[in-house]
């Protein structure tokens, strides 16, 4: 009967072993027919301006040129993640975070990335705090700088995202400061960026 016993008590064993490896190996899976998100390569493992450490990614951010009236470009480590919606979010507080000379932001004091939303057809919902309007500047230059900073920074570092609607407090926006229409999504505006 001991022998029996054994027998049952190491198939039991092996049934449970190759249990839990089966749903490993379909947790690991990607679902049938979802291709995964494409994200920018990673780099190797280099500790943060924060301190943290992980793998990193070059993302290029935009900001206010000498001129005033263009962006130019800054190429920045920011954390990396699998997950695209993961990565937009990364970019953006990115690009939101406080700078010092000789740098200078297009986006308001204050202002907070609320949520970004990314659609299989390639259009990103990148949803600001109302700071975004009320401590912008004015004029329509500087709003353009504003809007195209954000547009940019994801358009251009996510090869998925082709539009950006931007949003202010969760609701469509007819304007940020009264000059620019933000009633349709936005393509990238290269054109705008000038060399450092």
């Amino acid at each position: 009967m001991t022998g029996r016993r054994t027998a049952i008590a190491l198939a039991v064993g092996v049934a449970v072993m190759a249990a839990v490896a089966g749903v490993w190996v379909g947790l690991s899976e990607t679902p049938p027919g979802v291709a995964p998100a494409a994200a920018p390569p990673a780099s190797v493992a280099a500790p943060a301006v924060d301190g943290t450490l992980g793998p990193r990614i070059k993302a290029r951010l935009f900001y206010v040129a000498a001129d005033g009236q263009h962006l130019t470009e800054v190429e920045q480590d920011v954390p990396y993640s699998n997950q695209t919606a993961a990565q937009a979010r990364t970019i953006l507080e990115a690009q939101f975070a406080p700078v010092t000379a000789p740098l200078v932001s297009a986006i308001p004091a204050g202002t907070r990335l609320r949520a970004v939303y990314l659609t299989p057809a390639g259009e990103a919902y990148v949803d600001l705090s109302a700071e975004v309007n009320h401590a912008h500047p004015g004029g329509l230059v500087s709003e353009m700088l504003t809007i195209y900073t954000v547009v940019n920074a994801l358009a251009v570092n996510l090869p998925s995202v082709h539009d950006v609607q931007l949003l202010i407090d969760g609701k469509e926006a007819d304007t940020l400061a009264g000059h620019f229409d933000l009633r349709r999504p936005l393509r990238k505006h290269l054109q705008l960026v000038v060399a450092r």
